[in-house]
């Protein structure tokens, strides 16, 4: 299939770079273009702006940081919705707003363009080994259509429901990953602070019910107080004022998430904002007396 892919940041280039593995013919563009060079390498072709890279696409597929940057990739001056045909399918894979969704959405429907809302879940490792947890929102059939794409970077695929559904379900994730890192950071503290083998506590309460994602792969980097990149805090405070913003409109009370995102706030402020999520554990060390 035919493919533009347009934002090559931590996410979007090895998503692209799957792409080419599995076969499809991949144009990509990223607004600052030296990122585009390792998937080019790699066999992509690139474009000069989104319109350029959607002119003979199949699927469009956006993937950048947040809600302005969506909408001027897809309607602004050089966006998509200038070079793509009627037909093409948009799927938008970023974390954004659930109501720009749909405005977007609309615009590109009054130029006979498809979209779905597909944002993703597993951090830069399901990004680089194809196991993404992807959430669709939109039309089944046009989701039956780009079924073969999705499945080249995710291994589970979801249709949640009608445009901007997708975007519902990952502040959903986004909530839940607050609560529960933030629990894994709380339960390491104590650990520490008690001097156990913080390996063996891993291994023994990772097996049970309090096994998750970030226990398993982010603990390591609360226990050394070292938190290399894998999904920028500044983005996951991104997506939490996202979440917070739904609840405020649903009348849905997050005391959990609201303190979370307070917490990232402050370690953005102290320069922390491009360190994986799971710098919060810094906030907890040192009020715990541990650093």
């Amino acid at each position: 299939m035919n493919i533009a892919f347009i934002g090559m940041g931590t996410m979007g280039a090895p998503m692209a770079l799957n792409l080419l593995k599995a076969g499809h013919e991949v144009t990509v563009h990223n607004r600052s273009r030296e990122k585009e060079a390792p998937v080019v390498e790699a066999g992509a072709k690139p474009a000069a702006s989104p319109a350029e890279a959607a002119e003979s696409a199949e699927v469009v597929i956006t993937c950048v940081s947040d809600t302005p940057d969506v909408e001027e990739i897809i309607l602004g001056e050089t966006g998509v919705i200038r070079g793509a045909a009627p037909g093409t399918i948009v799927v938008d894979m970023s974390t954004v707003s659930p109501s720009a969704t749909r405005r977007i959405a609309e615009r590109l429907g009054e130029k006979g363009i498809r979209m779905l809302d597909a944002p993703v879940s597993g951090g830069s490792e399901g990004a680089q080994n194809g196991t993404l947890s992807i959430m669709v929102g939109g039309e089944e059939a046009d989701l039956i259509k780009v079924q073969p794409v999705l499945e080249a970077m995710g291994k589970t695929i979801t249709h949640v429901g009608p445009i901007g559904a997708g975007q519902l379900t990952k502040a959903i994730n986004q909530i839940v990953v607050a609560g529960t890192y933030w629990g894994v950071a709380e339960g390491i503290a104590i650990g520490l602070k008690a001097g156990l083998d913080m390996q063996k506590v891993v291994q023994a309460v990772g097996g049970g019910a309090a096994g998750s994602w970030a226990m398993i792969n982010r603990s390591g980097n609360m226990i050394k107080n070292s938190y290399p990149l894998g999904f920028k805090v500044r983005l996951h405070r991104k997506d939490l004022d996202i979440a917070l913003d739904v609840a405020r409109e649903l009348g849905v009370t997050l005391p959990v998430t609201a303190y979370v995102e307070q917490v990232e706030t402050g370690l953005i402020a102290r320069g922390h904002g491009d360190e994986d999520i799971s710098v919060i554990a810094r906030s907890i060390r040192e009020a715990s007396g541990i650093d």
